[in-house]
């Protein structure tokens, strides 16, 4: 499927990545189906209920607008990999890195294999991301604490458009979960759920 079908789709789906090097990709397990589920409700989105796997080599990676990985461990792409990522992100594909505690220094790594000539830059917060829909004028919401930073997005950008987003210090994953998974309070959940929701609007109005 190329990327410029998705916009006629009647069903849409949206993929988590399933990394190797030993990282838990599998992390946050309820998160993307409750996203999916408020972006559903709140942006009439016509997502499937459940996200699929997806493997970086795949081809089948261009059959999602958004895709998500998140965990706190290693990251490990191979040069094919790297490759098959880069060509997904520069055919419009947009994929969302959250950083669920420790995984800097490994994305950091990986994506330079990708874009070896780009450096990721925070972005300001007039940035066209964090109003998508619902409006973020201060940047990313702060959802769990780590290190006790103030969140921050950092985003990849290829010929003046955002194709990847990093988001960091935030645990944006951990907010869209079950209530029960965290017991964060429902202004927080909230919050975490509009800004995912920005996200997934961004990457399917800018192919």
């Amino acid at each position: 499927m190329s990327l410029n079908t998705w916009a006629q789709q009647a069903s849409l789906r949206i993929a988590r990545l399933k990394y190797g090097g030993g990282g838990d990709w599998y992390g946050n397990k309820t998160s993307l189906p409750n996203l999916i589920k408020f972006c559903n409700q709140n942006l009439k989105t016509n997502l499937a209920a459940e996200e699929d796997i997806v493997e970086p080599g795949s081809p089948e990676l261009f059959n999602y607008p958004f895709v998500h990985m998140t965990g706190h461990g290693n990251v490990v792409f191979t040069e094919s990999e790297a490759q098959n990522i880069r060509k997904y992100l520069i055919a419009g594909g947009f994929l969302h890195i959250d950083d669920n505690y420790g995984l800097e220094k490994f994305v950091r790594r990986e994506m330079k294999k990708v874009f070896p000539e780009l450096n990721f830059v925070e972005l300001p917060f007039n940035h066209p991301l964090y109003k998508a829909k619902f409006p973020f004028p201060a940047g990313l919401p702060k959802v769990h604490e780590h290190d006790g930073k103030s969140p921050q997005g950092w985003g990849l950008i290829w010929q003046g458009k955002l194709v990847c987003f990093f988001s960091y210090e935030c645990d944006l994953g951990n907010g869209w979960e079950d209530q029960s998974v965290y017991n964060d309070p429902e202004t927080v959940r909230q919050q975490a759920l509009r800004m995912g929701a920005n996200l997934v609007y961004y990457a399917m109005t800018t192919l």
